[in-house]
């Protein structure tokens, strides 16, 4: 039996039909060479927590690729000068946004306003601001620093799909009928792709330092990327990457004789450089990655292999 989408249908509702899956919810890419698959010219992108480490190093790779860039930053003004250094060095557009993640008024505007100022479209968000979890024992913890941690770490997350994900779908529905919206076909658009960076710790508890609140709210947000996966299947694919310990100034707090442990337990036995996570960030963001959605990929040196 063959079952089609009814086109009265919102996205998320004509992908099943009596909880079975219709045929053809997706198409592959026309393209067939490996290199072209990766390309992002002309496709814009955003990536949160860009001022520095992980962020900052996504937003180059996909500006390297040749999309155009908008990069949010909280406090670190720094993020102005990488923007110019991004556009100048690259050829693409690069801004800088400073926006404050956790209040979803805000997020949406900020999305909006990229949105516009990027030539009315998005291909790409990668949310990846994060703060880690200094409190030590759940117990003997203030409340304030568990919702800071899960306030960040994973509210932002779903603030950020769900005005994302608003647009993604808006995108969708006018190139498969542009003629009801009143509005012209995407140009190279196929779907929205929602990337966001979660950890290892959402897959183990880590020790020797104590960080129960961090690793639960990095579990939800694989969780919520595996089901927003499934409910966007027909106009966004969803999917996180889990970095183990890497080497950026998330982790300075750190004592030196607790980061040895951690070497002792990764089979790599090193941190991991933020740069070395630009080809996983960029293959998920581009049609190289058609076929992949509601994964979680480990990027951490084999330390979950063991």
């Amino acid at each position: 039996m063959v079952l089609k989408p009814d086109p009265k249908q919102a996205p998320e509702d004509s992908s099943m039909h009596n909880g079975i899956f219709r045929e053809y919810n997706t198409q592959a890419p026309k393209e067939t060479a490996v290199l072209p698959l990766f390309n992002l010219k002309h496709k814009t992108a955003i990536v949160s927590g860009a001022g520095a480490g992980i962020g900052l190093q996504v937003a180059q790779a996909l500006a390297e690729a040749g999309a155009n860039v908008a990069i949010w930053y909280h406090g670190n003004k720094q993020a102005l000068d990488r923007a110019a250094d991004i556009e100048k060095k690259y050829g693409v557009k690069c801004r800088a946004y400073q926006t404050d993640i956790t209040d979803y008024a805000e997020t949406e505007k900020t999305i909006k306003t990229i949105t516009r100022d990027f030539n009315n479209r998005l291909d790409i968000f990668v949310a990846n601001a994060g703060i880690p979890w200094t409190s030590g024992r759940m117990i003997d913890s203030d409340i304030p620093a568990y919702h800071k941690v899960v306030s960040t770490d994973l509210d932002s997350i779903f603030y950020c799909a769900k005005a994302a994900g608003e647009i993604f779908r808006h995108q969708y529905l006018t190139n498969q009928n542009p003629s009801s919206s009143g509005e012209p076909r995407l140009p190279n658009y196929s779907t929205g792709s929602f990337i966001a960076t979660a950890s290892m710790s959402g897959h183990i508890a880590n020790i020797p330092q104590l960080q129960s609140a961090y690793n639960a709210a990095k579990a939800g947000v694989i969780h919520l990327c595996r089901s927003l996966a499934v409910e966007w299947v027909k106009f966004a694919r969803v999917n996180s990457v889990s970095p183990g310990y890497m080497a950026t100034e998330i982790s300075d707090f750190v004592p030196p004789e607790t980061k040895a442990i951690w070497r002792g337990k990764i089979p790599m036995g090193r941190e991991g450089e933020a740069h070395e996570l630009k080809g996983v960030y960029l293959f998920l963001a581009s049609e190289a990655s058609s076929y992949m959605t509601g994964a979680d990929l480990l990027v951490d040196g084999g330390y979950c292999a063991v």
